[in-house]
This record gives structure tokens, C-alpha cells and sequence, in this order.
């Protein structure tokens, strides 16, 4: 495991890029050791994925899954224990069945279908209330919500601790695309940049997001485009169909000496405004200075408000969180105006405007109908119609 203080770019957030990763010489030591100690299965991707997050320093400064006490300050106040900022938990829950065979202070292996991929040295074991978890975070109780699923998917009770990760399981997915915190900052320090800013999505990037995009990047050095491919709900369009869109983006529509595109490991959790703080928060962590947030930014259903997001920022001081919220209001298209707007820009009613439902778009596309092209680049609706054929015919 390895703190970098001394890296480029501006300062990770707590100071330091904690890297949990077990160093080269010391793995085969540990993956022997992993094997004799009592086990915790990674359940979900989600764990996994956070495990990767861990490993790679992109949720610094955390160095594990939360203890007691930095658990329920973040549930609580959004703030670790040490009153840094920082909005959504990070756990590890056990069963009933694996807490007979774990203690504090002691060793256990976090395992994945039998092979060990990292190990925790147990700080504390706690119990803690999912629906109390579950409405300070996602405003809800509803299991239908993705996240509060996932809370009460879990063992009766956390293990917090310091990680050390063994393996990545997901290193072999768009392995050209996974760049590191580091190896964006390297990046950035490469190109020279001062500012560069960050969107985050799960979905293809249609008209109104490549306009925000632009928008943002004439203020700033670079763009970094960064979707999130560590796993969805099961509607959302899959990663590797999403990636093909934005590679025919970047290579049609972006300047490619002033973006880049890399691909952000994260599981979503549909927190809507306390996600939107954190995938700022990790950003910070990749060297990003300024965030896009747009309209319901990781929402879903009809649990936060349309610019609820963009309003937790103002909870916070912009130099606590260390990175610049860029605040976008819903675009379109307008036949009047010949180009893109906004509420702010355009004058002419919704008549005017180029407005498809999820609904819409998704008939469309099963049906073979490219949306208009105000709506959505013909060769990103050509590869979403093929994805759409390819599924039905399975």
C-alpha cells in the first residue's frame, strides 16, 4: 500500500492518494496468508467494485470500508469523522455466519466465487439500522430504490477496516479506458493542463449532454469524459454498448487533443444529490477541478427533485470540497433558435423544442427509427439500434 502526497495536479481530497493495492512483492505472501484466514464474500459488484475504487486511491482518504464512527458521521452529517466532507458510506457487511468466525484487531479474507481479492484488518464490528441507512441516504425506505436494495440486501452488521486488495477482478473490462487517479493526473500534467472538467454518466451521450459538454469545456483546459461501468440496474443500457457510443463520439464529434475518455469504475448507487457530492468528491481524486452537474444527476424514479442535486452543493463550501460544481440546466434543441438551449437561453415555448420521453426513445430504437438527429448523432443511434436487435434476438 503506498500514500501519495507529492502527485500532479491539485490535492487529493484529505491530502494524500491512499493505494491499497498490494505491492508486486508482498502478493504471493498475503494470497498464502488470505487462504488460512476466515472469509467474507464479496456479494456484489458494488463490493467489488469499491474494492477497485480502494485499491486504485480513487476514494481517498479512505483506506477501507468505514468504521463505526466514520459511518455514522457520513450518514448522519456527511462528514467523516474528522469532518471532512463526504456523503455516502462505504461498507462491508457480514453474515451471521461469517461474524461467528471474525473479532477485532484480527485478519479476515474479503473472497469473490472462493478466491480471496483482498483482506481487512477488522477495526470494529457493528450493527447498524438499514431503513435509518436508507432514508438519510436516499430519502427513501422503498425497497424498489436500487440502494436502499442493497442495504437491506445485506448481513446484520459492518466490518470496518483497512483493506488491502489482492486482485482486481474487473481489470480485463475496457482495460485501455481504465486509467487510474494517477494516470489521469499524469495525463493532465502531460498536456499541460490547470483545469480540467468531468461528466459523469451511465447512459449514451445524446445531444443535450455533447452541448453541456462543450459548453463546460470552453471555460477549462480539458474534458475528461468518465462513465460509470461498475454496475447498473438491469434496464440501463449495458457499458460495453454505451462505450462503442462514446468512442464514435470522440472520434467524429470531440477535439481529441483536449479530451479524454476514460471509464469510471464506480457501482452506482441512485443517491441523487449525495451521489452527485460523491462522484465530485472521487473526481477530485482523478485531478478533476470542475463537475458537470445537470438535470436529476443520479437519480431515478421521481425521489429527488429535477435540480436537487445541484442544490446539496450549496450545503457546502466550494473550498472544503476542493472542486467546482458546474451547474446546467435541462437543453434541447429549439427549431427556432437553429441550435441548442436552454430555459435561460431560449425564448420559445415547448412547441418549439426537440423533447423525447425514455419511453420514446427506447420504442424508436426497437422499431429500427433513428430519433432525430437534433436529439441524438446518427452514429450513436445506429449503434444503440443494433444493441436493440442484438438483445431481441437472444
Amino acid at each position: 500500500m503506498t500514500t501519495l502526497k507529492d502527485v500532479p495536479g491539485i490535492e487529493p481530497h484529505g491530502g494524500a492518494l491512499e493505494l491499497r493495492i498490494a505491492a508486486t512483492e508482498d502478493a504471493a505472501r498475503l494470497a498464502e496468508e488470505a487462504a488460512g484466514l476466515p472469509t467474507i464474500e464479496a456479494r456484489s459488484r458494488r463490493i467489488l467494485s469499491d474494492l477497485e475504487l480502494l485499491a486504485v486511491g480513487a476514494v481517498s482518504p479512505n483506506r477501507g470500508f468505514m468504521n463505526e464512527a466514520d459511518y455514522t458521521s457520513v450518514v448522519n452529517d456527511m462528514r467523516l469523522a474528522n469532518g471532512l466532507p463526504w456523503s455516502l458510506p462505504i461498507t462491508l457487511s457480514a453474515t451471521a455466519e461469517e461474524l461467528e468466525n471474525l473479532a477485532t484487531g484480527a485478519r479476515a479474507a474479503i473472497v469473490h466465487e472462493g478466491t480471496p481479492v483482498a483482506i481487512i484488518d477488522i477495526e470494529d464490528i457493528y450493527a447498524y439500522d438499514p431503513q435509518d441507512e436508507a432514508q438519510k441516504c436516499y430519502k427513501t425506505t422503498e425497497d424498489k430504490h436500487p440502494g436502499v436494495a442493497h442495504i437491506y440486501s445485506q448481513g446484520p452488521k459492518y466490518v470496518g477496516g483497512e483493506v488491502t486488495v489482492l486482485a482486481n477482478v474487473f481489470a480485463h473490462e475496457f482495460s485501455e479506458y481504465r486509467l487510474t487517479p494517477l494516470q489521469v493526473r499524469e495525463e493532465i500534467a502531460k498536456r499541460g493542463w490547470k483545469t480540467l472538467v468531468a461528466f459523469q454518466t451511465r447512459n449514451p451521450i445524446h445531444r443535450a449532454h455533447e452541448y453541456l459538454t462543450k459548453v463546460a469545456l470552453e471555460g477549462v483546459d480539458g474534458l475528461l469524459i468518465h462513465p460509470l461501468v461498475g454496475g447498473t440496474k438491469g434496464d440501463d443500457i449495458p457499458a460495453e454498448v454505451r462505450m462503442k457510443c462514446y468512442e464514435v463520439l470522440m472520434e467524429n464529434y470531440y477535439p481529441h487533443d483536449r479530451v479524454i475518455l476514460s471509464v469510471f469504475p464506480a457501482a452506482m448507487r441512485y443517491g441523487g444529490p449525495r451521489e452527485a457530492i460523491w462522484h465530485a468528491l472521487l473526481r477530485k481524486n482523478y485531478g478533476v477541478t470542475h463537475f458537470i452537474v445537470g438535470r436529476d444527476h443520479a437519480g431515478v424514479g421521481d425521489y429527488y427533485g429535477t435540480y436537487e442535486a445541484q442544490e446539496m452543493f450549496d450545503r457546502f463550501d466550494e473550498q472544503e470540497l476542493g472542486i467546482r460544481a458546474l451547474k446546467f440546466e435541462h437543453t434541447f434543441f429549439c427549431r427556432q433558435c437553429e441550435g441548442m438551449a436552454s430555459a435561460k437561453t431560449c425564448p420559445h415555448d415547448r412547441s418549439h423544442h426537440v423533447h423525447l420521453s425514455g419511453t420514446q426513445v427506447r420504442e424508436m430504437l426497437g422499431e429500427g427509427t433513428e430519433p432525430p438527429h437534433e436529439f441524438s448523432r446518427p452514429e450513436v443511434a445506429r449503434i444503440l439500434i443494433e444493441a436493440e436487435r442484438t438483445k431481441a434476438q437472444a
